[in-house]
C-alpha cells in the first residue's frame, strides 16, 4: 500500500485530493490543524487523521512521528496546505503568509525526508501557483496578471523555488510543484472564481501517482509544464 500524507486537507482541494486517492488504494493521512474539523474529514473519507499545524515545528515533528510509528515510512507527501493573507501588505501579514506558505513546507518536508527515504518510490508534491511565476503575471491574458496578492504571490514563488532545490539536494525523491487552477475553495469566495476542488485535485493525484522514472523539478498544470 502506498502511504500518503496531505497537510492542509480537511476541505477543499486538499479533501478532494484524499478522496481521489483513497479510491486509488492509497492509506491517506489528512493532517490538519483543528483536531475537530480534521477528524471529521478523516471520518468522512474513511482515512487517517494527524494533527499537524505547518506553522508549529512541534506539531510536525509529532505528526510525522505518529506515521513513523505506524507505518514506518511515506510514499508521497502532499505540501497542500496554504493561506491567500490580506491585501495590505505589512511585517505581521507577510510573515503569517510566508511561514505558512513557503517556510511550512520546509518544516514538514525535512520533518518527513527520512520516511520518504524508506520508501521505494517516494514523491512530494507542493500546491504552488502560477500567481507566483513572472510568466503568468506579467502576461494580460492570464487571470494572474490582475490578482492583487503580493505576498501569496511572493510565497507561491519561493514554494515552487523550494521544490526546485529539493529536487536537486534529494535526487532520490521526485519533487513536482502544481498550479492546480483557479479552483473554487474557501480561499477563493471573495472573488467568485474557480472550477471544482475534484477538477483540480486531478493534476495532484497525477503527480503524487508517478512512476519511479517520472519527472523530478518541475511545476505543472493539468497540460504539463509551465514556464515561471
Amino acid at each position: 500500500m502506498t502511504i500518503t500524507l496531505i497537510t492542509g486537507a480537511n476541505k477543499g482541494i486538499g479533501f478532494e485530493t484524499a478522496k481521489q486517492l483513497l479510491q486509488l488504494g492509497h492509506v491517506v493521512y489528512i493532517g490538519a490543524r483543528d483536531a475537530e474539523r480534521g477528524e471529521k474529514a478523516a471520518a468522512e473519507l474513511g482515512a487517517r487523521f494527524v494533527q499537524l499545524d505547518v506553522t508549529d515545528d512541534a506539531s510536525v515533528s509529532s505528526a510525522l512521528a505518529t506515521i513513523d510509528s505506524a507505518e514506518g515510512r511515506l510514499d508521497v507527501l502532499v505540501n497542500n496546505a496554504g493561506i491567500l493573507g490580506d491585501v495590505v501588505a505589512d511585517g505581521p501579514t507577510a510573515l503569517r503568509v510566508f511561514d505558512t506558505n513557503a517556510v511550512g513546507i520546509v518544516r514538514v518536508t525535512e520533518a518527513a525526508l527520512p520516511l520518504l527515504r524508506k520508501s521505494s518510490n517516494p514523491a512530494v508534491v507542493t500546491v504552488s501557483s502560477s500567481a507566483g511565476s513572472f510568466w503568468a503575471v506579467t502576461n494580460p491574458e492570464r487571470p494572474e496578471f490582475n490578482l492583487p496578492l503580493a505576498l501569496y504571490s511572493a510565497s507561491k514563488s519561493a514554494a515552487t523555488m523550494l521544490t526546485v532545490q529539493y529536487a536537486k539536494s534529494q535526487p532520490g525523491i521526485k519533487f513536482n510543484a502544481v498550479e492546480p487552477g483557479t479552483t473554487a475553495t474557501d480561499m477563493t469566495a471573495a472573488f467568485g472564481i474557480g472550477r471544482s476542488p475534484a477538477e483540480s485535485a486531478e493534476v495532484i493525484v497525477r503527480l503524487a501517482t508517478l512512476d519511479a522514472d517520472g519527472p523530478t523539478g518541475t511545476f505543472q498544470d493539468e497540460n504539463g509544464e509551465l514556464p515561471w
